[in-house]
């Protein structure tokens, strides 16, 4: 049975290079996939989803006002039989855009992978987060650490000097030097002002 799947986790877990690990191993038993990405998360090339590690591969680009529905119903057309949907980023995803990923679930039959954070540098749930964890048929954390040994479960966005920041908007594209994954603990600390994160201490996938 297709099924909606959210896999969220802290900055720096893993999650794309779960995905494309994901998208190989349809790959490698003969089964087409199609990998969305957000057209704002142009790090890699914008179309192009990239891992920490090296891995990557191409993907579609979608914008904020995109119909994701339609987007796969066209590539069936164009291209035939889709055995699965992985979405890169997810939390990046509007409400009526997780909405259209059920539809591909309950409608199409596909099932639809979805890996993203669940929260922002404040603590504040992510739109597309927020109606994944309300929608999917099932959640799976990707889990990571924090410097203190703890399971990493927030995000700071830091500035040059390893400071947090509090203010700014909700979406910032940046890796390792913008953003630290941390445990709840540590992540009240620092916004308390008791301490500070080095830019470039990234956490390791557990």
């Amino acid at each position: 049975m297709a099924k909606l799947y959210f896999y969220f986790s802290a900055m720096n877990a893993g999650k794309t290079t779960t995905l494309l690990q994901s998208a190989h191993n349809y790959r490698e038993r003969g089964m087409r996939v199609a990998i969305l990405t957000p057209w704002l998360d142009y790090r890699a090339g914008s179309g192009t989803v990239a891992s920490r590690i090296g891995l990557k591969a191409d993907g579609i680009a979608f914008r904020p006002d995109a119909d994701l529905e339609a987007m796969i119903r066209a590539d069936i057309a164009a291209h035939g039989l889709l055995h699965c949907v992985l979405v890169d980023e997810a939390q990046f995803l509007s409400k009526s855009q997780v909405w259209q990923l059920s539809e591909v679930v309950d409608r199409l039959r596909i099932p639809v992978l979805c890996y993203g954070l669940r929260t922002d540098f404040r603590g504040e749930l992510f739109e597309g987060s927020q109606y994944l964890l309300a929608w999917a048929d099932e959640l799976q954390e990707i889990k990571t650490i924090c410097h203190s040994g703890k399971k990493a479960t927030m995000n700071l966005r830091v500035d040059e000097g390893g400071r947090a920041v509090q203010d700014g908007p909700q979406v910032e594209i940046g890796g390792n030097e913008r953003y630290v994954s941390v445990s709840r603990a540590e992540f009240k600390k620092v916004m308390r002002g008791e301490g500070s994160i080095e830019p470039m201490q990234a956490p390791l996938p557990l």
